[in-house]
């Protein structure tokens, strides 16, 4: 079976590819425009074909397309200061895929949309992947759209693996205004199963809302990430309008920063997402919390690979 997965080179085309990996019938074929994250997945497996092409811009990675019968959506603009770039990666891109795959309407199409289409959040991010997603599902193929809540695993280059490396060379850990927000963090690995049983045909069409099982506070969360890096240390609480204005100013001096004033304001919006039993449905048992931060930043064995904003 030939899989494509675009945004291989990212948090979640890299662990998909080692998930993926193990079952030798695929053909897999990676697609990412990052040139050094994009080595580092050769580097990793240099037995799968990977190549580097921006999808907003017809190509010959075009042709890779042909006889694709799975084509895994994983490519998303997540953060940035400008929204273009979000036009540009969310949507321009999908839309040079779905026509890319026009002519072969029996591929199947798993689509890596995000929980943030149900949120009450009015962002860049927010409005371009309720974009993407409704272009996936206008499309003639056999569909599974999966919205995963906040994502971590081994080469989170973003969330809260930034946040784990940050933690362990500063001082103290500043959390925005009481930290009581609630979050749902879902563990890459589970995603990654999640696909895998999509690509087998356990589930071939559908919108399902990929929630972690277990509900957590921001700055529980971080004490959590601070026992799994073993740091010491101390979180504190800092006003929320200072916080966002360090952001600002931040932003001034780094045009591609790791963490965003929007991405403040939809962290502390109060949403608490849809839970399913997606382990019933997909066939796959959640990793527990703790364990999967302890994979994560100690025990997989690309948890010392940082990779590039």
């Amino acid at each position: 079976m030939k899989i494509i997965i675009t945004g291989a080179a990212g948090l979640v085309g890299q662990n998909l590819i080692s998930h993926l990996k193990t079952n030798t019938s695929y053909d897999l074929v990676g697609l990412d425009k990052h040139p050094a994250n994009t080595r580092t997945l050769r580097n990793l497996h240099p037995d799968v074909r990977v190549v580097e092409a921006d999808l907003s811009e017809n190509g010959p990675w075009l042709r890779e397309l042909e006889e694709a019968e799975c084509v895994v959506i994983a490519h998303a603009q997540i953060g940035g200061l400008v929204e273009e770039d979000f036009v540009r990666n969310n949507i321009t891109a999908t839309k040079h895929l779905l026509t890319g795959l026009a002519g072969n309407e029996n591929c199947r199409l798993v689509h890596i949309s995000s929980s943030v289409v149900n949120s009450s959040a009015v962002d860049w991010y927010t409005e371009s992947k309720k974009a993407q997603e409704e272009l996936v599902l206008e499309s003639r193929h056999p569909t599974v759209v999966l919205r995963p809540t906040l994502m971590f695993g081994p080469l989170d280059r973003k969330h809260l693996g930034w946040l784990a490396r940050f933690m362990t060379k500063v001082p103290l850990f500043p959390v925005p205004g009481n930290g009581r927000y609630l979050r749902q963090p879902l563990y890459v690995g589970d995603l990654c199963a999640i696909i895998a049983a999509c690509i087998r045909g356990r589930v071939t069409r559908g919108v399902y809302d990929i929630t972690g099982q277990e509900r957590i506070t921001f700055i529980d969360l971080m004490r959590l990430v601070r026992g799994a890096t073993e740091a010491r240390t101390p979180i504190v609480r800092i006003p929320y309008r200072l916080f966002w204005l360090l952001l600002c100013v931040y932003g001034l001096v780094d045009r591609n920063p790791p963490f965003t004033t929007k991405q403040l304001e939809a962290l502390v919006t109060p949403d608490e997402f849809p839970m399913i039993d997606w382990p019933a449905i997909f066939g796959v048992q959640a990793t527990q919390l703790k364990s999967a931060l302890t994979e994560t930043f100690r025990q997989s064995p690309t948890s010392a690979i940082v990779l590039e904003f």
